[in-house]
């Protein structure tokens, strides 16, 4: 029983990418050579649903290198995989500091917020070392990251609630 519902999460897990990557591909640049990361929500809801360090790295990496391969920044492709891999540790970890103090809702705002900054920051941060920015890093994180913020914060919640009601009704996986 215990390997049915490891191969259904993984089903899942592998479902979640490839929506958080479509959204990525299909998100349109905000006059700039950047755009909202939306595969980030659907590794903060991953790393919530699972709640396991090895999903978070292995999951982290995969939507690293799926934003890597459909950034529209260029030379985007290394501070993609950088900033993934390590927010995706950043939340998990918040996540298991929060513990069951705060219910999973709260937590994926937590996450959707803090997590698109910490993100958002790291890529900046990168990518000004490796490829160079197309402005100065404070006006980037006011004109893409705050407005990413906010949109991942709105599109990541009404995912997460699509999902637990669906996994809830499927019985794939109890849904606290």
């Amino acid at each position: 029983m215990e390997k049915n519902m490891n191969v259904k999460k993984m089903i899942l897990n592998a479902i979640l990418i490839a929506i958080g990557a479509l959204l990525h591909q299909i998100t349109p640049a905000l006059g700039l050579p950047m755009q909202p990361d939306f595969s980030l929500s659907m590794l903060f809801i991953i790393i919530l649903i699972n709640g396991n360090y090895k999903t978070t790295l292995i999951s982290s990496i995969i939507i690293g290198v799926f934003a890597a391969l459909t950034t529209k920044f260029p030379g985007g492709q290394l501070p993609n995989i950088i900033d993934k891999i390590i927010t995706g540790q950043v939340i998990y970890f918040l996540f298991k500091a929060i513990g069951s103090r705060v219910s999973d809702n709260i937590k994926i705002l937590i996450a959707l917020s803090i997590g698109t900054i910490v993100s958002g920051l790291l890529f900046l941060g990168s990518a000004s070392i490796l490829a160079g920015l197309p402005g100065s890093f404070t006006a980037l994180v006011t004109v893409v990251v705050l407005p990413a913020v906010f949109m991942n914060v709105i599109l990541g919640s009404i995912l997460y609630k699509a999902i637990r009601v669906s996994l809830k009704a499927s019985g794939v996986l109890v849904v606290k």
